[in-house]
């Protein structure tokens, strides 16, 4: 039974950015000690050309604040769609309300791709403000666990690194060394859990492209072999330098590659002033990600699970 204010629900639009920023910091701060959501990433998802705001988007109010939020989207063009889901304490109603529209959009757009279920994930920290007790009811379970782990730096003293014999590193500050930037990632990527294949002018939108600094975004050629690894950061959030793909192709890994980008990223940020330089990784990724990032002093910041739900697309 609800109880209390009874929300107002409505789509979200442009102008509701800062509000939702304000939102998503507010539950950062309970979650992981302190706001890390910059106003521009939240613009970016609400901008994405594939958001559909009027359909794919969600605002809870109660007495006039916003106490939830909710996003749909789908890379994969088919059964795989992805969902954002945020609720404030005490408002668990609102956020259920949420959840069960954005279920059901989930449900429209697998129907719409010609898919015959909705295999839907969402990204929680692992102590969430949503109450984890209603994703079990409707039928929700964790399926794998990733770590956001970060370096210190030592501003302006973090030398860089000599690359291993026959290993050049290019920035990827021209055309053709952003489409060589996305076929690595598609292919370093490609066997890991979740991917979802990008054509390049998607890759470009996903990663917010406009804003990204190309000069730190790197590939790694070896002599004989050519391109061979592929470092993406960005340095346009507050709190950190943020490394959002770092892959080697298959034949490649164990020769120090990845090492190489990673402490190369390490002296680059460090001599633009940061102090602390992070990223995401999959606990079970067989490539061995989560022991280079401890072996190169990196430290757990906090943990996130991936929830699903497979819901019947339906006629």
């Amino acid at each position: 039974m609800q109880t209390g204010p009874i929300p107002t629900v409505r789509a979200a639009r442009m102008e509701d950015a800062p509000h939702i920023c304000e939102l998503l910091n507010t539950i950062d701060t309970i979650e992981i000690g302190a706001p890390e959501t910059d106003l521009h990433s939240v613009e970016a998802d609400l901008t994405h050309p594939e958001a559909d705001l009027a359909q794919d988007s969600w605002l809870a109010f109660e007495d006039g604040r916003l106490v939830a939020y909710a996003l749909v989207w789908c890379e994969s063009g088919g059964e795989r769609v992805d969902m954002d889901h945020y609720v404030l304490p005490g408002h668990q109603a609102a956020g259920e309300r949420l959840l069960e529209a954005a279920e059901e959009r989930c449900r429209s757009v697998a129907r719409g791709n010609g898919a015959t279920r909705a295999v839907v994930h969402l990204h929680l920290n692992q102590r969430p403000t949503t109450d984890t007790a209603i994703l079990t009811r409707r039928g929700w379970r964790t399926v794998r666990r990733y770590q956001v782990m970060v370096r210190d730096l030592t501003p302006h003293q973090e030398p860089l690194p000599e690359p291993p014999p026959g290993v050049t590193l290019s920035a990827c500050t021209d055309e053709a060394g952003r489409r060589r930037a996305h076929a690595l990632v598609q292919e370093t990527f490609a066997e890991h859990f979740d991917h979802q294949p990008r054509t390049y002018e998607q890759w470009l939108d996903d990663i917010d492209a406009a804003r990204l600094d190309w000069s730190l975004v790197w590939v790694a050629a070896v002599e004989g072999a050519g391109d061979a690894a592929v470092l993406v950061s960005r340095n346009d959030r507050s709190g950190m330098g943020w490394i959002g793909r770092l892959g080697v192709v298959k034949d490649m890994r164990g020769r120090g590659l990845g090492g190489h980008l990673l402490r190369h990223a390490f002296a680059v940020y460090a001599g633009l002033g940061r102090d602390t330089l992070g990223l995401g990784v999959d606990t079970l990724n067989e490539s061995g990600a989560l022991r280079l990032y401890e072996a190169h002093g990196m430290r757990l910041h906090y943990a996130v699970d991936t929830w699903e739900v497979t819901l019947p697309a339906g006629t």
